[in-house]
């Protein structure tokens, strides 16, 4: 039994590219015939290369009728690993062709409202500066994995600790209470009447409102009342639109509140319990890429005025 083990495993045999692209496409099209038009092949030229697949499987991969074909439950499941390694061939392929061969590609990930208010800025004129690094940025949402992402560079909020990740501190995070001009005219002074107002609620941070409350020493009771949000942008375009008062990071708003499309509530910055930080895994070491992000973020926090005016708020 071990010896069956052991060959089976020294000894593999894996399907062409061209047998993985005709069962994909015919499998999407549920037709041999649609398949072969769209991979200019004939249909008994797609027909031959699924067969030969489904014999090297040893499994079934169609239904065959006169008039029909439809997947077996072993083939919708292979359809779907074959689609996703498909499209991994094609990106990597689409990567590859695209840079040139001294290129290098710098893959970055944030959280949404932070990637577009503050790192988009932050890195505007880098490629113009660094033409043989390409930057491919993804918005992460949800919590930040280190193990789970092919990351070189993650722009993230929290306490600086995460696993296989050196972290590098940007700057503390102060929460502000924001809305539109025009929110305020009827229920001035607000502060005393924050039962009359709607407080917008971000999902991921529920007790943000006890927290900037209890920092002044105000007790509430009860529950707020007003809508929730899955990001900062969407609680700030609410703000902006009137639905009520949004929480929000003050870097993340200061453009609004420089304009005066947005003013605050109340005078007040609650200091929240995490900071935004820069962080790349240990075993990115001192890479090229790396050293060029990091000068650059470096630089732009040192040229930026966004901290003199963040001390300036909460003095």
């Amino acid at each position: 039994m071990n010896n069956k083990i052991k060959t089976s495993l020294s000894f593999r045999k894996y399907p062409s590219t061209t047998a993985l692209q005709c069962f994909e496409t015919a499998a999407r099209h549920l037709s041999f015939t649609n398949a072969a038009q769209e991979m200019h092949m004939t249909q008994s030229a797609i027909s031959k290369q699924v067969a030969q697949l489904e014999e090297m499987l040893n499994l079934s991969l169609f239904y065959r009728t006169p008039h029909r074909i439809s997947l077996t439950p072993a083939g919708k499941t292979y359809y779907l690993e074959v689609l996703d390694i498909l499209k991994h061939i094609e990106a990597a392929t689409t990567s590859l062709m695209s840079n040139s061969d001294n290129s290098e590609v710098l893959k970055i990930v944030s959280h949404p409202t932070f990637c577009a208010r503050w790192l988009m800025p932050a890195l505007k004129g880098f490629s113009q500066t660094h033409p043989l690094i390409n930057l491919n940025i993804k918005e992460l949402a949800g919590p930040f994995f280190s193990e789970d992402q092919n990351v070189d560079v993650a722009f993230l909020y929290g306490d600086g600790i995460w696993a296989g990740m050196e972290a590098i501190k940007l700057f503390d995070e102060y929460n502000v209470a924001v809305c539109h001009p025009d929110y305020l005219k009827d229920k001035t002074p607000c502060a005393s009447n924050i039962d009359k107002c709607t407080l917008l609620q971000l999902s991921s941070r529920p007790s943000a409102w006890y927290e900037y409350f209890r920092q002044q020493d105000i007790s509430m009771d009860g529950t707020f009342v007003g809508p929730s949000f899955d990001t900062f942008h969407t609680t700030i375009s609410a703000a902006l639109l009137g639905y009520g008062i949004a929480l929000v990071p003050l870097r993340l708003v200061a453009p609004e509140l420089q304009s005066g499309a947005l003013v605050t509530a109340w005078s007040y910055a609650a200091k929240g319990r995490g900071a935004y930080y820069m962080s790349y895994p240990l075993s990115l070491g001192n890479s090229h890429k790396l050293k060029v992000i990091l000068e650059w973020i470096s630089a732009y926090l040192e040229r930026s005025n966004n901290h003199e005016q963040e001390l300036n708020f909460i003095s």
